[in-house]
């Protein structure tokens, strides 16, 4: 941008904070290559409308030699006429408090003579005296100067927010792997886990009600584990716009930079989370690449019992008491140890951003997760119903919050309590097709 509009804009910078609506310029910007896609939206993240005016004249200034009268047209066509008048005058926007009105002399008045009419010539004189009112004065704005033509925004015009959804209509939609783990092996020291056949029924018809392909693998080693999500990597997904990954058993914390936690094979043997995202990344999945990649974990994130917390009285919700339950944990490793210093560090220190994938927890890293063993988990029974309801209108983020809160009412022996979460990279917002 020239120097002389950069000095215009830091000059008339408090009035654009102040009065600039952002939210209707993104599409213009955007139409008009003044920002790119990924400026709107970090301008959208910036926070308060103020803040987002801040940051888009900051990122304003950065632009091209046109950015600024391109800028100016954008203000114009959204209807924002007064800012674009000051910047295009080169002069700091000025408030001036209305003139005092000087008094008038203004002419008396006489009023006219009153004429008696008589009774029969009443018709008449009415026909008469009918007053017509005069033409009021016209308010149409006078033709602008030649070359400040305006266009007139249109009245009632619906504006989408132009952040993207991913593509999400390919038939099938993708490819789903269940791995569902009920029964153990004896020198594992895990308990067989009663009620998770009901959660792999539940989300094997759930996701081809969603259109995918769904392909249940029982009771895996953790050799096997790997095998079968080395063999869903290798496959071309190139027809298809998302993948789905659930993984049903019990679980662990392990050491980790990406995503916590790790789920075991029925040998005792642990798969770490982060491994298991890895096989459909980009790098190993190119057919997957800017593709969703969802991945939802049924075990326990760890050993430790969350009792909650009071809440005030405003916020308190009976909780639902569940007394027939069972943890997907083990008695903690060394593992948990390692975590209590180095990881929290860690995660913080090198947590990359791997794009597109989303992994969804039935339990905050660290605690238990508990199944009932005749209905099944806690986590996939809620998270089916709400997909079942939910599916057709709201993007997923929005459908795990609803699944969060729900399961957050749960009481596992009127005692215990859950909270899941997720670990949400994804770019655009999900869709999922309407369930058939």
């Amino acid at each position: 941008m020239e120097e002389q509009h950069k000095r215009i804009l830091q000059r008339n910078r408090i009035n654009l904070v102040r009065e600039l609506d952002p939210s209707n310029l993104f599409d213009a910007l955007l139409e008009k290559g003044v920002f790119t896609q990924d400026m709107v939206d970090k301008i959208k993240s910036a926070g308060t409308r103020r803040d987002q005016a801040r940051q888009l004249v900051r990122d304003l200034e950065t632009r091209g030699s046109r950015a600024f009268p391109l800028f100016l047209e954008c203000l114009q066509e959204t209807g924002q006429h007064s800012l674009a008048e000051i910047l295009r005058n080169g002069a700091p926007a000025v408030r001036f408090q209305p003139e005092i009105p000087t008094k008038v002399a203004r002419p008396v008045i006489k009023p006219l003579p009153v004429i008696k009419v008589s009774v029969d010539d009443a018709k008449i004189s009415e026909d008469v005296a009918t007053i017509y009112p005069s033409p009021r004065p016209t308010t149409t704005p006078s033709p602008p100067p030649e070359g400040d033509i305006f266009r007139p925004r249109p009245n009632g015009r619906t504006r989408r927010d132009s952040i993207k959804c991913y593509k999400m209509d390919a038939s099938p939609c993708g490819q789903c792997l269940i791995i569902n783990n009920v029964e153990f092996e004896p020198n594992s020291e895990l308990k067989n886990r009663g009620g998770s056949n009901v959660d792999c029924d539940k989300l094997e018809r759930r996701f081809k009600a969603l259109n995918f392909i769904v392909e249940v693998k029982t009771n895996l080693k953790q050799k096997q584990i790997k095998h079968e999500l080395s063999v869903l990597s290798k496959k071309d997904h190139s027809q298809y716009d998302c993948c789905v990954v659930i993984m049903l058993s019990h679980g662990t914390e392990v050491s980790h930079n990406r995503f916590p936690g790790a789920v075991y094979g029925v040998d005792g043997q642990y798969v770490p989370v982060q491994l298991i995202t890895n096989y459909l990344n980009g790098q190993h999945c190119p057919s997957l690449q800017s593709k969703p990649k969802l991945f939802f974990i049924q075990a326990c994130g760890g050993g430790e019992r969350d009792i909650g917390f009071e809440v005030s009285p405003d916020e308190d919700q009976p909780s639902i008491y569940r007394t027939d339950e069972q943890m997907d944990a083990i008695p903690m490793s060394s593992s948990s140890d390692s975590l209590s210093t180095s990881d929290e560090t860690d995660a913080r220190a090198t947590l990359p951003t791997p794009s597109d994938i989303l992994v969804s927890y039935s339990t905050f890293p660290g605690y238990v997760s508990w199944r009932d063993t005749t209905s099944g988990s806690w986590y996939v029974e809620i998270l089916d119903r709400v997909l079942e309801e939910n599916a057709s209108t709201d993007d997923l983020v929005t459908m795990l919050m609803m699944v969060n809160h729900e399961v957050s009412l749960n009481s596992a022996k009127g005692l215990y309590k859950q909270m899941p979460g997720s670990f949400n990279f994804l770019r655009k917002l999900l869709y999922f097709q309407s369930p058939a």
